[in-house]
């Protein structure tokens, strides 16, 4: 791989922004637009964007691909685990009102940053794992 520096600085100061942009997206996604779809592809452009600079492993040794294999199981988790979690409470699947009896308002809450958090991971690890993929981890290790 050719190194040039100009773009390895350019990624090292834009990555981070990046990142903090998608957690952005992630966590204001229930008071505006965004959410975890959009969090999720940018995080995971952020490391397909460190993983086409500095190599693909540097970026596996960043994120493993064993864990962004697992990480993709458990944001369906999570997105599921709220539907079992309001019908165990006597709700209907992905009822949010049943999270809090209290205050349905908190429930919704609670149920749609749960819910915007998997689908987040799930999105990030699936692009990652893809890119896994087409730069040939698969290919190496079949």
């Amino acid at each position: 791989m050719e190194h040039h520096p100009v773009v390895r600085v350019a990624a090292k100061i834009l990555i981070p922004p990046i990142l903090l942009f998608a957690l952005y997206v992630q966590f204001h996604g229930d008071f505006g637009p965004g959410g975890g779809f959009q969090a999720g592809v940018i995080f995971g452009a952020a490391i397909i964007l460190y993983g086409l600079v500095f190599g693909l492993k540097a970026t596996q040794s960043v994120i493993p691909p064993q864990v962004a294999s697992i990480l993709t199981a458990v944001g369906v988790l999570l997105y599921a685990g709220v539907g079992v979690w309001s019908v165990m409470l006597g709700g209907n699947f992905l009822d949010y009102n049943a999270l809090d009896s209290h205050d349905p308002v908190h429930g919704q809450h609670v149920g749609i940053l749960i819910i915007e958090l998997g689908v987040g991971i799930t999105v990030a690890a699936v692009m990652i794992v893809l890119f896994y993929g087409f730069a040939g981890y698969l290919r190496d290790h079949d």
